[in-house]
């Protein structure tokens, strides 16, 4: 397999804090971040599409706002955000301008990603800057988050980002050049593991636990992000990247950690679906597992329970009698009317909801099965 980064045709690169700020200062490595621009528009110049997801806001705005002590309340922590991720977008803006290129600001959270009204908005909209030329410059809306604050969360927004854009390569620019089978800093015989095929219990120990700071959760976050990249059918390297020109000597050295994808690519709708946070569950009878496993679509008269608040769109585990999930899917009905047609034929819907809505508690088309007994191509397990 041809590893290097020439192969990707859309990239998504996630820049981490200590890379691109100073933590004591606030101040923004720009000399870095201008080889940075440089390898970008070599890229986009070959024909690869460029996604940033970029942490450091909290770490510029703190030193601006004269933040200098170690722990930052929530609210303190919100304003540096709010006050550092304007001074890094011009700092983009006039990195990749040198190149011609233009930038896009796009601020997520996790929930958004996940909520699908949100989601097919963000989607366009990097899909739209992308086909203009721009470079869609993402990161973590700090100033409404609140749980979403943590040290590592940019990894696994990378990944959604990965999998939300149906990118084939994801790249964790960090301070270490990749996995290795120990920590490095404490144990001298540590060695570098440049391919992860499968990421096992072994691989997850390797990983130690999660490390203070602004810029990173350490490898235990980066293994989420690759479980959610791979599961996604996107590969996804991690690299050191202190040196200056951090992509071209990705391409050049190959010193770094690939983690490789699952062999069937999944489409970006499904993608998406398989890594949302289910927000209720839904019984079925026999009938509707055997459909499912099928490839058919989740029809009201095979639900034999309701249970969650969700709304129409939000995802549900679809689960059998016995507790076994067989599917995650996009449902067409909030949680009070599913439980009214419950059981009811499709016909009857508009007579016990008062409205005509769709046929499907589940379309097909929004429905990802994931357990064993299915034999329609194409359908997706979830990891």
């Amino acid at each position: 397999m041809n590893r290097e980064l020439s192969r990707a045709k859309r990239m998504v690169v996630k820049v981490g804090s200590a890379l691109l700020a100073d933590e004591a200062k606030g101040a923004i490595h720009t000399p870095w971040l201008d080889a940075l621009a440089e390898d970008i528009a070599a890229f986009r110049g070959q024909g690869t599409e460029v996604i940033l997801v970029s942490s450091g806001a909290v770490a510029v705005g703190r030193g601006h706002l004269g933040l200098d002590k170690p722990q930052l309340r929530l609210e303190e922590k919100q304003a540096a955000a709010a006050c550092g991720q304007i001074h890094l977008v011009v700092a983009y803006q006039e990195a990749l301008a040198r190149h011609g290129l233009g930038v896009g600001q796009v601020l997520l959270t996790l929930d958004g990603i996940e909520d699908r009204r949100r989601y097919l908005n963000a989607l366009r909209t990097i899909e739209t800057l992308l086909r203009l030329g721009a470079v869609p410059v993402i990161n973590e809306n700090d100033t409404v988050a609140t749980d979403e604050i943590r040290y590592g969360d940019n990894d696994r927004l990378a990944a959604r980002v990965a999998a939300m854009t149906s990118a084939d390569t994801l790249v964790l620019l960090s301070t270490i050049d990749g996995l290795y089978t120990a920590d490095p800093g404490i144990d001298p015989d540590a060695r570098l593991v440049r391919d992860v095929p499968v990421i096992t219990p072994e691989i997850e120990a390797m990983a130690g636990t999660v490390v203070p700071g602004y810029s990173s959760g350490g490898m235990v976050t980066k293994l989420e992000a690759a479980r959610i990249a791979t599961g996604a059918g996107c590969r996804k390297v991690i690299a050191d990247a202190r040196e200056a020109h951090a992509l071209r000597h990705i391409t050049a050295t190959g010193r770094c950690t690939w983690f490789h994808p699952q062999e069937t690519p999944r489409t970006a709708r499904k993608q998406w679906i398989a890594s949302l946070r289910p927000a209720g569950v839904i019984t079925v009878d026999d009938g509707a597992r055997i459909a499912l496993g099928s490839g058919k679509s989740l029809l009201p008269a095979g639900v034999t329970g309701v249970d969650g608040r969700f709304d129409r769109g939000d995802s549900v585990r679809v689960i059998a009698a016995d507790g076994t999930e067989i599917a995650r899917g996009l449902v067409a009905y909030v949680a009070a009317d599913a439980g009214r047609i419950a059981g009811h034929k499709s016909r009857e819907i508009e007579e016990l909801l008062g409205y005509r809505g769709r046929d499907e508690m589940i379309h097909r088309d929004d429905l990802v099965v994931t357990g064993q007994d299915h034999h329609a191509e194409g359908e997706l397990e979830v990891p």
